[in-house]
């Protein structure tokens, strides 16, 4: 009687090493913080070597990007970093606005500041209170979970939505902030200072904590750089690179703030420089809000650019001028055309650069659009940084990054 073998189901798997074992951390698992596959090599729990798959998603975006007009792209950008999706809307507006040729006025540019820094803050309050979750400490991420609540409750104010906004137009906003919005603002500005310095004292310090991140996914700023590292785990690895200052957009260059940065590229270094990006966050918002209540006598209420081939009239003017109807049926239905041209516009997403790049041949949609995803480019780096390490050390590393699956599979 033949003996029934298995079929090899990898057969272009190169054999173990005598004495290894391979290991599937993910697609499905909660320690890899969204749908991507590490297949990591273990001599013990030492990790030999690390092989990392990505494509579970299957979202196609920039292809379906080709078929939509721009204003209708805006909601694909939300599921690229869902944690700080306001950066992507706003990245992609200016973007459009680049191409279009189209100046916003000084209050909208000031509202957007606003939104960003806040989805920065909700990005690295999700992404350091994760960090110490799988260290083990759970209490960090209940105090501060709650006011990534309050910050959402903001942008539901702005624009009805909380978690993938579509927050803005094109040329601004779909609407000004109400008065809620700015009370929830200011209780924001006047509360979280106390509770990001508990948060600190609570890791910081701690020597549990700094056990488990010192020294774990380490990289050099040469390597980080031939990477192409950008955002908090380029500048935790000591390089001082920040988008809103190298190349200022929606009038970053009217804000003092600082570039914190580490000297190590580790995972204790990158809590470290993301704790300070929160700081730096507050005052620029702080700033930006005085700015806003210092122009109530000039710009009013001003909250998008004059582009009515791309903002909808009011609907009472639609019912009864002519001019407004054929603008809200053109919108409506994609039949407003774009100029040809060749665009790239990066802003400071919270996870690093989050560059656009745009080619029009003059149609009603991009005839090619790229998204440049700064977390696509750190997992190529994951190998080299978790080689040699512990087996508990490969989740820290994945949280340290703050990994995006929806960035990875565009």
């Amino acid at each position: 009687m033949a003996l029934i073998t298995a079929p090899n189901i990898f057969p272009n798997e190169e054999p173990l090493e005598a004495g290894t074992t391979r290991l599937n951390l993910g697609p499905t698992h909660p320690a890899t913080h969204g749908v991507f596959q590490n297949i990591l090599e273990l001599d013990g729990e030492r990790i030999m070597s690390a092989e990392q798959t990505i494509g579970y998603i299957h979202r196609a975006f920039e292809k379906i990007a080709e078929r939509r007009p721009l204003y209708q792209i805006t909601p694909l950008t939300d599921r690229l970093n869902y944690c700080s999706a306001p950066i992507n809307n706003m990245g992609w507006h200016l973007t459009c606005e680049k191409l279009l040729g189209i100046s916003t006025p000084k209050r909208v540019d000031y509202l957007r500041v606003i939104i960003m820094e806040l989805a920065r803050i909700a990005d690295h309050l999700i992404c350091n209170s994760i960090v110490g979750v799988d260290t083990g400490a759970f209490t960090g991420f209940l105090y501060v979970m709650q006011y990534r609540e309050l910050i959402y409750e903001i942008w539901e104010e702005v624009c009805g939505s909380r978690l993938t906004t579509n927050i803005g137009r094109i040329g601004g906003f779909e609407r000004d902030f109400n008065d809620i919005a700015f009370t929830k603002l200011e209780r924001f500005l006047k509360e979280y200072p106390d509770v990001l310095r508990e948060f600190e004292r609570l890791f910081n310090r701690n020597r549990i904590f700094m056990d488990r991140t010192i020294g774990a996914g380490p990289i050099s700023a040469e390597r980080a750089l031939n990477y192409g590292f950008t955002g908090p785990n380029l500048r935790a690895a000591g390089v001082d690179y920040d988008v809103r200052v190298h190349n200022p957009y929606s009038s970053y260059q009217d804000f003092e703030f600082d570039i914190p940065t580490g000297t190590t590229g580790d995972c204790y270094d990158r809590f470290l420089v993301r704790n300070q990006e929160m700081w730096q966050s507050l005052r620029i918002i702080e700033q930006a809000y005085r700015k806003i209540q210092d122009m109530k006598g000039q710009e009013g209420t001003i909250f998008h650019a004059d582009v009515p081939e791309y903002y909808l009239p009011e609907k009472k003017d639609v019912y009864t001028k002519m001019e407004s109807l054929i603008y809200h049926f053109k919108i409506v239905m994609g039949e407003v055309d774009i100029p040809p041209g060749e665009v790239y516009h990066a802003v400071e997403g919270a996870n690093g650069e989050l560059g656009f790049y745009l080619l029009s041949d003059g149609g009603r949609s991009p005839y090619r659009l790229h998204f440049r995803r700064p977390c696509f480019i750190y997992y190529q780096a994951y190998e080299e940084l978790v080689k040699g390490s512990m087996l508990s050390d490969a989740v820290i590393v994945l949280s340290s990054l703050n990994l995006i699956a929806g960035e990875m599979d565009a």
